[in-house]
């Protein structure tokens, strides 16, 4: 993507990534005890606040081209907090800073994630745990035509921004589906997700607004694909 002087002009510093956020998070890699966070909530609280001023500001980008039904990028953060009761890790915070946007009304499919977090920061949207309903649909919309899904994953901008499909796979063909379809390795997935990976250096910088933006533009395509399979019936209306 090529961001314009004009581009930069529309992003203040207050919707650019800090670099204090991550050295924040850094210190609480390494501190990850409710002690330590206790006793430096007050940064906590501060880089928060600049964390929201950044996903209010995605928030606006991406209303420029979707319509999003999350109402502020206060909302769209997750906690920080985490869910020890079932994991065998029992640090009590995350080391990122999350969040999601959902699309708004049902004949838009499809979820924008964002996760920034020290040498592991990325941009990524798609279908993180489909219903039984749903994988079904899409996995028969590809099985009964793959060519149009084949087009827009090796389409240029795609490649470029995305590389490829990822996400979790069946060892085999799933139930009810001929494994030596010509589609199998489509066929096999059960999560359907575009991830884009990004430097620290790369988040810091002062186009990294846009370039979150265009990342989720780019989704586009595959989002209206899925669209358009998971809310037409069964006559193709």
């Amino acid at each position: 993507m090529s961001v314009t002087e004009m581009d930069l002009q529309k992003i203040s510093g207050e919707a650019r990534i800090q670099p204090s956020s991550l050295v924040f998070l850094r210190k609480l890699s390494k501190n990850n005890d409710r002690d330590w966070f206790n006793s430096n909530k007050h940064l906590y609280l501060e880089e928060l606040k600049k964390m929201e001023d950044f996903a209010g500001a995605l928030l606006r980008e991406l209303n420029t081209h979707d319509l999003i039904e999350t109402g502020s990028g206060k909302e769209s953060l997750q906690r920080i907090y985490r869910d020890t009761r079932f994991s065998n890790d029992k640090t009590p915070y995350k080391t990122n800073w999350g969040g999601g946007f959902k699309r708004a009304t049902q004949a838009r499919r499809g979820g924008y994630y964002y996760h920034i977090e020290p040498g592991n920061s990325l941009i990524a949207g798609g279908f993180w745990g489909p219903e039984a309903q749903d994988l079904k649909r899409i996995r028969e919309e590809i099985a009964f035509d793959p060519a149009p899904i084949r087009r827009i994953l090796s389409a240029p901008d795609f490649v470029k921004t995305f590389g490829k499909l990822e996400g979790e796979q069946l060892k085999t063909a799933p139930k009810g589906f001929d494994a030596t379809h010509e589609a199998i390795d489509l066929l096999r997935f059960k999560q359907y997700l575009l991830v884009r990976r990004f430097t620290d250096e790369e988040v810091l910088h002062e186009n990294f607004l846009l370039e979150a933006s265009q990342t989720f533009r780019n989704m586009r395509p595959f989002f209206d694909y899925m669209s358009e399979t998971l809310t037409m019936d069964a006559n193709g209306l």
